[in-house]
């Protein structure tokens, strides 16, 4: 499948669902949609179209976190990454495990770096972090001082003895 003929399918399908299309390069779309509509997407890129899922990776915007899947058509020589936002009031998305087990391992890392909860998620036990990581400090949000670690952790030590 042709970047072109992607482009048209999905604009077919989804249509005023999406909310934009950034063409970063000829080689290089951004999609941006409603969190909502994620599984429905990937189902489309993943599955009907039958991209690759390389990773996932999440951007902490100040007010908001970005969550980005990343896909690539070998063919078409493409790399599209559909772009979900989430108000930091409310850091839930689906989790797309059930769609592509390839996601499992991702979605703990941002998890447990960013604070986002992906529901539904078969297994959300720690991947990087300590066992004993404070709970709700996440260390690559903007909002991470290293400080709030050492705190955190003095309290912890002064509650055992």
């Amino acid at each position: 499948m042709t970047k072109d003929e992607l482009l048209k399918k999905t604009k077919e399908r989804f249509g005023d669902r999406i909310r934009n299309i950034f063409e970063k390069s000829y080689k290089r779309i951004y999609i941006d949609i409603d969190p909502k509509d994620l599984t429905d997407f990937v189902k489309f890129i993943f599955n009907e179209s039958e991209a690759r899922f390389n990773t996932a990776s999440c951007v902490d915007m100040l007010d908001s976190m970005e969550i980005l899947y990343h896909f690539s058509f070998a063919k078409a020589s493409l790399v599209v990454s559909l772009r979900a936002s989430l108000d930091k009031k409310s850091l839930v998305i689906e989790s797309l495990t059930s769609i592509m087990k390839g996601a499992e391992w991702i979605e703990r890392e941002i998890h447990e770096l960013f604070g986002v909860e992906f529901k539904n998620h078969p297994n959300m036990r720690k991947l990087l972090l300590p066992d004993d990581w404070p709970e709700g400090l996440y260390p690559l949000r903007r909002d991470y001082k290293e400080e709030d670690y050492e705190i955190r952790k003095a309290e912890k030590e002064e509650g055992k003895s």
